[in-house]
């Protein structure tokens, strides 16, 4: 899996002088054997930033080469990096090196660098994953939901203020309604950018998971209908709230490329349960997945 990630990256590489168009993400999920939605998850868990924004940074990058040799005019070399226009490169190239490339040019600046990307496997040993694959049939989420932005790191004040303001009447009405595995309160996330930039937005729903028919759902919460499928059920015990931080990182980063499954649309949902003075919890992450043919 990680040589066939590098080879999509020797592709970004060779077709960086070229139209933007030229770099497409089905080209580079086909070289990867994989799914166009699950190679923008692997990508940008791996390489921390997501997969446009890479390749925006890398043709900046070269460009900046090109503009400080000073052997092509900088409308040349807008047009080389797929720029429809000298002002439109000018924007990114600022944005970017902090100088405009005229300026770069006839100063001399300095600028900065996205360096090439390359994957290759670290093993650490520092801890085990605990998994299992289940299949489940169609089921709901129940509960209440809001749009909050994708925090990476930390807790989620959009979520914290959310859940603050739910009230205990309606968690436990809520709570009532858990019929299904995973069973409880639990975390859902739906509807995520694909790129999963910091600050992009997503559906969080405070909810349970139920068999109950639509009919039976109280008017005043909301519904997600989950269609039946695989899931991979990942569980890790540990201090709060790191253990949940990095359980989503080294699912993408350690599991996925050394099993025979990609990830598929769907919600992600997370169970969690904190010890009496809140410093420990054991984390339960199930992933919509499906299975890849032998020898992909």
């Amino acid at each position: 899996m990680l040589e066939r990630l590098n080879e999509a990256l020797d592709h970004i590489e060779a077709r960086l002088a070229e139209p933007a168009e030229s770099i497409e993400v089905t080209e580079l999920a086909r070289i990867a054997a994989t799914s166009e939605y699950h190679f923008r998850r692997l990508f940008s868990a791996l390489a921390g930033i997501p997969l446009s924004e890479y390749i925006r940074r890398r043709r900046l990058t070269v460009a900046g080469a090109e503009v400080l040799a000073g052997e092509r005019t900088l409308l040349e070399i807008a047009v080389r990096y797929g720029y429809g226009s000298g002002e439109a490169f000018a924007r990114a190239f600022k944005a970017m090196h902090g100088v405009g490339p005229g300026e770069a040019r006839r100063d001399r600046a300095a600028l900065r660098s996205q360096p090439r990307m390359s994957f290759r496997l670290v093993v650490e040993g520092r801890s085990s994953m605990r998994y299992r694959v289940v299949e489940k049939e169609e089921f709901r989420v129940v509960g209440r939901k809001v749009r909050v932005p994708l925090v990476h790191e930390g807790m989620n004040p959009g979520i914290v203020e959310f859940v603050r303001g739910l009230g205990r009447d309606t968690i436990e009405r809520i709570a009532a309604l858990s019929d299904g595995e995973p069973a409880g309160i639990l975390g859902v996330s739906d509807n995520l950018d694909p790129s999963r930039a910091e600050g992009t937005e997503l559906d969080y729903y405070h909810a349970v998971v139920t068999s109950s028919a639509e009919a039976d759902v109280p008017d005043d919460l909301d519904a997600l209908v989950v269609p039946a499928g695989s899931w991979a059920v990942f569980e890790s015990s540990g201090p709060f709230p790191q253990a949940l931080q990095y359980l989503w990182r080294d699912v993408f980063t350690q599991w996925f490329p050394s099993n025979p499954y990609q990830s598929r649309p769907g919600p992600e949902i997370l169970r969690t349960r904190l010890s009496e003075d809140a410093t420990e919890a054991d984390a339960e992450l199930w992933i919509p997945v499906e299975r890849t043919a032998v020898g992909d």
